[in-house]
């Protein structure tokens, strides 16, 4: 679908079916993997770093909740920038800042100067904040439609490798380096997030029209009013930030507490978390492959999957069973966050993609952490039984009353058609 704002250029070859191969998309991937790596790391070294104890829980605490804070204001403000300005320039700085905070947090944590190690880390939040909804417009301008699916699918299994693989890699690092070294590792990982993804491809769209002020308000406004004209998107959201605020929120809490005093043993723990992530990975690569015909349904289907994790705390039969929910749940949200992805990426206009993924981001994972927080209370107020059963019911109804949404079935108006690539 065309739109008014967008310069269009002829493809100057034919397009291609595989996206592997492209060198383009191979540096976006080097460089979302890096991000994401990145990402991950701070929180699991800062960990190692109250064991050895050169940082406090207090502090451990305190520079996690300032990089949190710093992710969810720069979100917005990456989402305007990457839509005024080149998306790929938008990911170099973020990354770049990343990059530069990363070892001041290193020198507070090894000089006890917390104060400054927090203020770092909000830095480092807010380049991993702006870099998320660049990604996620470079990636629509580096990737032909047709190939999108796939790369997106590509992009997320580099996620749950990393998720697999890092904590034991990391692990062994630490047995010869320490946490000033590892985190000076981060600070490298994000400059090969900053510096490894191309340009897009295509030209920029005109964003606003000659000799108008920029105003933040207004093309924040304008984003709105796009996610608004998009009916299945704002319902798919609604639920997406449902079963993540609800039934995610509730497993990392009670899981723990579950494995503990139903089965008495933290393995159940690992094994559930290890099956989310293997079940995420095998969904990822199924809809790499798989159209179905409603593929908005069908996406919807996965996501409400995830109900099936707080469920199977409620009625803990087995260790097996929890696992099995686990290994359900990792499936189902990789078959409705590619599509989804791709959706927005195809819908969307594309001078606005940045602002609309940005809001996708800051309203589902943005809340996840008012979820964490409120679910300890109500557990207290009305019991472990109750709230489970009441987050199961979130996870299964929030994507069922989404898929009632006009252009649910196909993300989109168009029809969808079903096809099956090899």
């Amino acid at each position: 679908m065309a739109h008014p704002q967008e310069t269009q250029i002829a493809s100057p070859s034919p397009p291609r079916t595989r996206v592997l191969p492209d060198p383009a998309f191979l540096r976006l991937w080097t460089g979302n993997t890096a991000s994401g790596l990145a990402t991950w790391a701070m929180p699991f070294i800062l960990g190692l770093a109250v064991l050895d104890g050169s940082l406090t829980a207090l502090g451990l605490g305190l520079t996690l909740a300032t990089r949190t804070a710093g992710f969810l204001v720069a979100l917005p403000l990456g989402g305007l920038l990457a839509d005024r300005f080149s998306r790929r320039s938008v990911v170099l700085w973020a990354g770049l800042t990343a990059a530069v905070a990363t070892p001041v947090v290193a020198t507070g944590v090894g000089t006890s100067a917390i104060a400054l190690a927090a203020v770092a880390a909000a830095f480092v939040g807010a380049g991993q904040g702006a870099c998320r909804p660049a990604f996620q417009a470079l990636t629509a301008e580096v990737v032909d439609e047709p190939r999108r699916q796939r790369a997106n699918a590509a992009l997320t299994i580099s996620v749950r490798v990393t998720t697999l693989v890092a904590p034991a890699l990391t692990a062994l690092l630490s047995t010869v380096l320490g946490t000033t070294a590892l985190l000076l590792v981060t600070a490298a990982t994000w400059a090969v997030a900053a510096l490894a993804p191309p340009k897009g491809a295509r030209v920029r769209p005109v964003t606003a029209a000659p000799g108008r002020p920029w105003s933040p308000v207004t093309d924040f406004a304008d984003g709105l009013r796009e996610a608004r004209r998009h009916t299945w998107f704002l319902a798919g959201l609604g639920a997406l930030t449902a079963v993540i605020a609800a039934g995610y929120s509730a497993t990392s809490v009670l899981l723990p507490v579950v494995s503990r005093d139903t089965f008495g043993t933290e393995a159940v723990l690992a094994g559930a978390m290890t099956a989310y992530t293997a079940g995420a990975l095998a969904g990822a690569v199924l809809i790499g492959r798989w159209r179905p015909a409603a593929q908005g349904w069908a996406a919807l289907a996965g996501l409400a999957l995830y109900g099936f994790a707080p469920l199977s705390l409620l009625f803990p039969a087995s260790p097996w069973t929890v696992v099995a929910a686990y290994v359900l749940a990792g499936i189902g949200i990789e078959l409705f966050n590619v599509p989804w992805f791709t959706a927005a990426q195809r819908e969307v206009a594309p001078d606005k993609l940045a602002r609309v993924s940005s809001l996708d981001f800051l309203f589902s994972y943005g809340l996840a952490p008012v979820g964490l927080a409120l679910i300890a209370p109500a557990t207290q107020a009305f019991g472990t039984e109750a709230v489970l059963a009441v987050c199961a019911a979130l996870c299964f109804l929030g994507p069922g009353a989404a898929a009632l949404a006009p252009g649910a079935k196909h993300f989109g108006a168009g029809t969808g058609q079903a096809t099956r690539t090899t």
